[in-house]
């Protein structure tokens, strides 16, 4: 079994700056990509950042040069610096994860989510 738990979200005002973090737990192998995901009220889940075990990242243009992606492979924990924070970036904020276990192929598995909310 393999769990995905997010923390760090809360209620901020725009121009903050706040971290998510994401811890994945169980009987993992390896990891190979994992990514932030976002969706807001009446919206589609879309991809904030994405960064594979080498290292690479990719990001949505809407928060390129204001959110970091970083991962700790050694602990399998995911992070996302989010500096100069704008009402647009309020939503459900989600960890994913494709991820190899002992003895089976990869497969992508969601945190539960954590808000986010940019309000003045």
């Amino acid at each position: 079994q393999v769990q995905l738990v997010e923390s760090g979200g809360g209620l901020v005002q725009p121009g903050d700056s706040l971290t998510l973090s994401c811890a994945a737990s169980g009987t993992i192998f390896s990891i190979n990509v994992m990514a932030w995901y976002r969706q807001a009220p009446g919206k589609e889940r879309e991809l904030v950042a994405g960064i594979i075990s080498g290292g690479r990242t990719n990001y949505a243009d809407s928060v390129k040069g204001r959110f970091t992606i970083s991962r700790d492979n050694a602990e399998n924990r995911l992070y996302l610096q989010m500096n100069n924070l704008k009402p647009e970036d309020t939503a459900v904020y989600y960890c994913n994860a494709n991820i190899r276990r002992f003895g089976r192929p990869s497969s992508d598995y969601w945190g539960q989510g954590t808000q986010v909310t940019v309000s003045s």
